[in-house]
């Protein structure tokens, strides 16, 4: 196997005896990086530390990324203009705070006759939004409306 140092030097190929008995004079464990190629190769270090260092970056990632969540907003082909504006004002919070928002019209009985209407509330709804972009335009899927909002990119 080929043994590299702490320090990152090539010590050469020798036996996988010979390169414990020098981890073992050095205090250090054997960790096998690649132990696919021919000869394996094989590192000297303090895994312990090692893997207290991945674990520490891996937590320091999770901190800085920002989960997307996915709001759910339902209209109704009859619904009022002040309705619109409240559940307009909450879509744009959402979308203030960096989430992204799903609007659904659910058409019930003779309401599915007239796809239409559904359609016009949808365009009065992403009229009033702000910060937004369609990332779905709406598509009308059996008995029901979707569009999909997103924050505008920077």
């Amino acid at each position: 196997m080929t043994l590299i140092d702490a320090e990152g030097k090539n010590l050469g190929v020798m036996s996988a005896y010979d390169a414990q008995h020098i981890a073992d004079d050095q205090g250090l464990d054997l960790v096998k990086i690649a132990p696919q190629s021919v000869p394996p190769i094989c590192k000297l270090m303090d895994y312990d530390k090692f893997r207290f260092d991945s674990i520490k970056k891996e937590k320091e990632a999770k901190k800085n990324q920002k989960v997307v969540k996915l709001k759910e907003i339902q209209l109704s082909i009859v619904i009022d203009v002040g309705d619109i504006n409240v559940k307009a004002k909450r879509a744009n919070e959402f979308i203030a705070g960096g989430d992204k928002v799903r609007v659904v019209i659910r058409m019930r009985g003779r309401q599915n006759k007239r796809p239409e209407l559904g359609m016009k509330v949808m365009e009065q709804f992403f009229e009033k939004m702000q910060g937004a972009q369609m990332e779905q335009a709406p598509v009308i899927e059996g008995n029901t409306i979707r569009m999909q909002l997103a924050p505008m990119k920077k």
